[in-house]
């Protein structure tokens, strides 16, 4: 073996162990006397010293050591002098005393710093991707994705499902999407097409009797890219019979509550988790995914205003349409042209205009429409709103698929 422990476990607990050690030099900084090594392997990284006085040799190739040169290490596990203990990383108490120092693997000078976190081009990191993937974010995000799926795995294993592979060669069947086509050698003229998810595999698999089964899928889809699509992605794909609603739901709940608190180090504050129905969702926050950190809920004062002085809000209610607004927090010192790019937006997404209020700390209201609207009204709407000092409200008048 090249290597006994890796870079990230040593701690106090191996002080006076000989180790052989082997990895990516993270950094290299050489003191006049002393040469210190970060050296770094998918675990973390460790401080290497090689001193002269111990071991010249050691000292000569730690010296000629550059960034990313990989290199093996033999030494004995010490701890760091008084006063330079670091900290921020969890091998801070410890260093490693060079007896022997190899070049496994000497390295050009890389792109861009593999230890900074600085932003690196996109096009720049694709390029030298096996680069890119040596960061330590990156290698954090695939151990990561390595770990929840071994959790789904044993989850659903242990809850009665079967992993089940379904072909990546198949027909072309109606999806959101188009498919990616594959042509067939033995059948010139006819093509496959690559799944754009297991659908009709999975319920062939509940007909045949499996009952409960799963699969993390690759799926492929011919579409534009945006932040939420790809044209290659992996999902976890399941199906059961013999249940309801209710046990499925209650299924992915547990599911994702481990997910986050097994693979990670947070803690869901919120379980079980919130429901929304379909027409709850549109209503409260306009989208059927809503982010609930967001706030700013769409708030309905239809019945507020229906009979009010304010001509729009009133023909609107009388037309069957609806009065909602949003209340967005500390934004009542916005000018008139901010309050017009607000506009012209609402404008774009098809409402006919976007009526305000401002409720200046300390100051008189402003608003486009209050003037039309008794003391008692504007009181309502302010309540119902839950508006504060140094709020802005926006209202959209208009049928509920555009009010939402």
């Amino acid at each position: 073996m090249l290597k006994t422990h890796h870079c990230g476990e040593l701690r106090t607990e191996h002080v006076g162990q000989a180790v052989t050690l082997a990895g990516w030099v993270n950094r290299q900084r050489d003191h006049g006397g002393l040469v210190f090594i970060d050296l770094r392997d998918r675990s973390g990284i460790v401080q290497v010293v090689a001193d002269p006085a111990h071991a010249p040799q050691a000292h000569e190739v730690a010296a000629r050591a550059r960034q990313e040169y990989v290199l093996q290490v033999r030494g004995t596990v010490r701890r760091r002098p008084e006063g330079l203990v670091n900290p921020q990383i969890p091998t801070g108490e410890i260093e490693v005393l060079a007896d022997e120092v190899v070049i496994l693997n000497p390295a050009k000078t890389p792109p861009f710093y593999i230890y900074e976190d600085a932003p690196v081009d996109e096009a720049l990191r694709l390029r030298y991707r096996y680069l890119d993937l040596r960061r330590q974010r990156m290698q954090r995000n695939l151990i990561l994705r390595h770990r929840v799926v071994k959790y789904i795995r044993d989850f659903l294993d242990a809850r009665g499902f079967l992993e089940i592979e379904t072909p990546i060669l198949f027909k072309s069947t109606p999806e959101g999407a188009r498919d990616y086509l594959v042509p067939s050698r033995i059948h010139p003229g006819k093509f496959y097409a690559l799944p754009q998810s297991p659908q009709q595999l999975k319920q062939l698999l509940m007909v045949a009797g499996f009952e409960r089964y799963f699969q993390i899928a690759r799926c492929f889809r011919d579409e534009d890219l945006r932040g939420d699509r790809q044209p290659e992605f992996t999902q976890l794909d399941l199906e059961m019979s013999f249940v309801e609603r209710e046990d499925v739901m209650a299924l992915v709940e547990e599911l994702m509550i481990g997910i986050v608190e097994e693979c990670t180090d947070r803690r869901l504050v919120t379980k079980p988790f919130p429901r929304l129905t379909y027409a709850e969702a549109m209503a409260r926050y306009g989208t059927d995914k809503p982010d609930l950190r967001f706030g700013m809920e769409l708030v309905d004062i239809t019945d507020l205003v229906a009979e009010s002085g304010f001509r729009i809000f009133r023909q609107v209610a009388e037309a069957g349409g609806r009065v909602k607004g949003i209340r967005v927090p500390g934004c009542a010192t916005y000018s008139r042209r901010q309050i017009d790019e607000l506009t012209e937006l609402a404008k774009k997404e098809g409402a006919a205009g976007l009526a305000w209020l401002a409720l200046p700390e300390g100051g008189e209201i402003r608003s486009s429409f209050a003037k039309f609207l008794s003391e008692g009204e504007v009181e309502a709407i302010l309540g119902r709103m839950g508006a504060e000092p140094g709020d802005l409200l926006l209202f959209v008048a208009d049928q509920p698929p555009v009010v939402a």
